[in-house]
């Protein structure tokens, strides 16, 4: 879809009444925008599509504004700059996806050159050594701090976070690793390509019954995308002085408000749990020395970017609907130009 001249880009035209659906969103043609000073001209080559993007469509403070295109993070290529920090065919990770083109600034909510390591595929910039990596990264190494041979739980392990999390940990010498997933064909992709221990679809039966067959001996850390019934089932099988990295909320999106706190809370105060939120955005500083872990497996073929992409920023939507539903494996990202 994308010409010289026209700039393509996904706007959100009605606040979704629980699960989005592609009546919630349009498409909108304009015109590839010029940069004035201090900014650079950007065509977008991989956008990534997120969990995260429901809550920001209900509105509010921090929220989407409606007929405007839709933000989201990406990697792109420059084609012309004012920006002095930026020159014609740089790649740059910012945050105008979304979109085929967009205006960035240096330094500008997130934005940033990348380094362009050897052998590393550019889908890795948004998975593995992007956002939903460096969540994995921060949640291992500075919320829970995992050591060496201790047991880990973690929910939704299939998708982006997940997969980042069983590969990060797995690297820092856990011990075993469980995952939940969504469906049979994702449990055998845990457990027979990435070398997860064991894991089990949540759709087979109570999930704390489930987790606590995986580890009848307990587990240490619990890194939780999930919430609701997944947080409950971990603290009831976490051992004394056990951690949780909680990331995200899949159990509460889509218009589904219940209440995140599990019926055996103040077990956290029986077992002397400790439970921390991980943000993102609170360990950026942390880029740099993930990516220097991480390149080197990369580049050996150890580890892989789990990806999920569509082509074409005429199948965002698709996308980003097919994300929420868990159709895919890993990160779901879409692909506009080589």
């Amino acid at each position: 879809m994308t010409t010289n001249h026209t700039a393509h880009a996904v706007h959100l035209i009605a606040r979704p009444a629980g699960f989005p659906v592609a009546a919630d969103f349009a498409y909108v043609e304009a015109a590839v925008p010029s940069p004035a000073a201090g900014t650079a001209l950007v065509q977008n080559l991989l956008l990534s599509v997120d969990p995260y993007h429901r809550g920001l469509m209900d509105g509010g403070e921090g929220g989407f504004a409606l007929h405007t295109p839709l933000e989201g993070r990406a990697v792109g290529r420059v084609l012309a700059s004012r920006d002095p920090g930026l020159r014609e065919g740089d790649l740059v990770f910012h945050r105008a996806g979304w979109r085929t083109h967009a205006l960035v600034t240096l330094g500008a909510d997130g934005t940033r050159k990348l380094r362009g390591h050897a052998g590393v595929p550019l889908e890795a910039y948004l998975s593995i050594l992007g956002g939903t990596g460096l969540t994995a990264y921060a949640a291992l190494t500075r919320t829970v701090a995992l050591r060496e041979g201790e047991d880990l739980f973690v929910s939704a392990a299939a998708g982006g976070v997940g997969t980042a999390t069983g590969h990060i940990a797995r690297l820092l010498g856990a011990g075993r690793i469980i995952g939940s997933a969504g469906s049979a064909a994702k449990v055998n992709h845990l457990t027979g390509a990435l070398g997860f221990d064991a894991a089990f679809d949540y759709h087979d039966g109570p999930v704390g019954e489930q987790l606590a067959q995986a580890a009848p001996d307990g587990i240490d850390v619990y890194v939780d995308n999930v919430g609701g019934d997944h947080l409950a089932g971990a603290i009831d099988v976490l051992r004394e002085y056990g951690r949780i990295a909680w990331v995200g909320g899949i159990s509460m999106y889509n218009g589904d408000r219940s209440p995140a706190a599990p019926r055996n809370l103040f077990e956290i105060v029986h077992k002397s749990l400790r439970l921390e939120g991980v943000l993102v955005r609170n360990h950026t500083n942390l880029q740099d020395e993930m990516e220097d872990f991480l390149v080197p497996y990369l580049q050996s073929g150890r580890i892989g970017t789990d990806t999920t992409v569509f082509q074409g920023i005429d199948h965002t939507v698709e996308a980003f609907l097919g994300m929420l539903h868990g159709d895919n494996l890993g990160k779901t990202l879409v692909r506009l130009a080589d």
